[in-house]
């Protein structure tokens, strides 16, 4: 049987600044991500994939806020397994239709999935994992006055609202997904992280508020699934040490160890490309061999060494 492959798509790199984010144009950007993710499966690679939701988590809340008074709130597990049925139908659908036009008759599954999280963990106390869209500095102190946000610039490309973002540590969901994967199936998990829930004493979950970052759940995916190679597709074309400073370099064949000394430097955001650094050197410290970070269209292009960041353990 053949490896592994996890593949965490970023809920960025399926929505475009130029168009408005409509259902019909993130469906769109989405079959087009999903071309090259069918080429892989038409070639026999085994794949999960997962998916970010930070995008359409900032839209459901801002929803909220906007009809509070009108409708009842929605707490945020359940807006993260809302983006969770949302974007797996986007996703499954698109590389349903791929597969079709390439003779390629495969079973894929989306499932909504929780995964456990410390209680106690530090993170409840400070929000820091950015969702929704990019806003102007004067816009930001508009909406904290307005809807009491947290809001912090994002690695120099405007002000976005942040939650809280817990650690991943179980993936409930696990034994199905294993199941699924042994009888050939394409699955779609942990979704935007996975919805975020505690285990009760009583041994029943309870869900909290908070979302919890994708790529750090995917690498937890890929090291419990024991996937040898781990794919992250984003927005920018590389992992870049001083991303649009003055000396900006872009990294296309680097090393667990030259991340850690970048990272240990403050080169990579926490919102933005931290958690895929981190998920990263997490991954290849575990016992997985490779991972990639590229853009969703430039998948194969990437694992044929032609463009995006390879790291090696």
């Amino acid at each position: 049987m053949t490896d592994i492959t996890v593949l965490a798509m970023g809920g960025n790199s399926i929505i475009d600044p130029a168009l408005p984010p409509t259902v019909a144009n993130q469906f769109a950007l989405t079959s087009m991500a999903m071309r090259p993710v069918a080429e892989l499966i038409a070639s026999g690679e085994r794949l999960v994939v997962t998916h970010g939701n930070g995008p359409q988590v900032g839209f459901m809340l801002l929803r909220v806020e906007l009809a509070r008074g009108i409708l009842h709130d929605v707490a945020l597990d359940s807006i993260v397994a809302d983006t969770q049925g949302a974007l797996g139908y986007m996703i499954q659908r698109s590389l349903r239709e791929e597969l079709v036009r390439r003779g390629v008759d495969r079973e894929i599954a989306s499932l909504v999935t929780e995964v456990v999280v410390d209680p106690d963990d530090p993170a409840f106390g400070a929000p820091d994992k950015p969702v929704g869209k990019f806003y102007t500095a004067e816009e930001a102190v508009q909406l904290e006055a307005q809807h009491g946000w947290k809001l912090v610039e994002d690695a120099h490309r405007g002000y976005r609202r942040v939650v809280v973002s817990p650690q991943p540590l179980e993936i409930v969901q696990m034994p199905t997904i294993r199941r699924l994967l042994e009888q050939g199936v394409v699955v779609i998990a942990c979704g935007g992280g996975g919805i975020p829930v505690v285990n009760e004493a009583d041994g029943h979950v309870r869900g909290v508020e908070g979302v919890i970052d994708k790529d750090r759940a995917s690498a937890l995916l890929a090291t419990q699934l024991g996937a040898k190679r781990f794919l992250i597709t984003t927005g920018v074309d590389h992992v870049y040490a001083d991303f649009r400073g003055p000396n900006q370099r872009a990294l296309k064949e680097t090393t667990a160890a030259e991340l850690r000394e970048l990272q240990a430097r403050r080169e990579f955001p926490a919102g933005s490309m931290g958690p895929k650094v981190e998920a990263a050197l997490d991954f290849l410290e575990r016992g997985g061999e490779e991972v990639v970070i590229c853009r969703p269209e430039e998948l194969i292009r990437a694992l044929a060494r032609e463009t995006g960041t390879r790291i090696r353990a």
